[in-house]
């Protein structure tokens, strides 16, 4: 939800790339790890930034870089990486992730709300995914259905949440990690095996 703000920073804080190199077989302690340091980074970042732009006299507000959802489907009012989109860093990929030209979709993310009259990025509204079926190959839970993203598209008609979240669930419970996480898409994606070539 918007909240009335009409515009909105989007952050973001890449993943180790020698971290999501391990993710093949599932969520590792090291991924866990590494995914706490992105969020508490970008937490860090988004007061800063909030914090920078009310001492200019605007308004400014931010939300947890995690948000978690007890009931329904697991979609947020206003997902960061909807936020991305409309600020021109990337595309949601048949994953329903947000993959970049940087990163790929080893990217974590947050937003800033606020009135500040910035320049904004030009949006992107449709997916770059192409053909490619990388991620959805991959998924040990088949939750990705292949059809490609556009700008206002249910998440449901690209993927499967339930699916996804009950599979990444168990797969991190065998190495006792506590939260729905999994990384093999991220790992899978070309956009993400492209960066981690260019950082080794």
């Amino acid at each position: 939800m918007r909240a009335g703000f009409p515009r909105a920073l989007s952050l973001g804080v890449a993943l180790n790339p020698s971290v999501v190199a391990g993710l093949s077989a599932g969520p590792t302690t090291a991924y866990h790890a590494d995914y706490d340091r992105a969020n508490a980074l970008l937490a860090k970042l988004a007061c800063n930034a909030a914090a920078r732009l009310e001492a200019r006299g605007y308004a400014a507000v931010t939300g947890p870089v995690t948000v978690k959802v007890v009931k329904g489907d697991g979609a947020t009012a206003l997902p960061h990486k909807t936020v991305a989109t409309r600020a021109g860093l990337g595309w949601i990929g048949d994953s329903a992730l947000l993959i970049t030209p940087e990163f790929g979709s080893a990217i974590r993310l947050t937003s800033v709300l606020t009135d500040a009259p910035l320049v904004c990025g030009e949006p992107i509204r449709e997916s770059r995914c192409g053909t490619c079926r990388a991620c959805v190959d991959a998924c040990p839970a088949r939750a990705i259905e292949g059809e490609l993203w556009r700008e206002g598209m249910a998440r449901d008609r690209i993927f499967d949440a339930a699916a996804c979240k009950r599979v990444a669930s168990a797969l991190a419970a065998r190495q006792g990690i506590d939260v729905t996480i999994c990384g093999i898409c991220v790992l899978a994606c070309p956009w993400t095996q492209r960066y981690l070539h260019l950082r080794q």
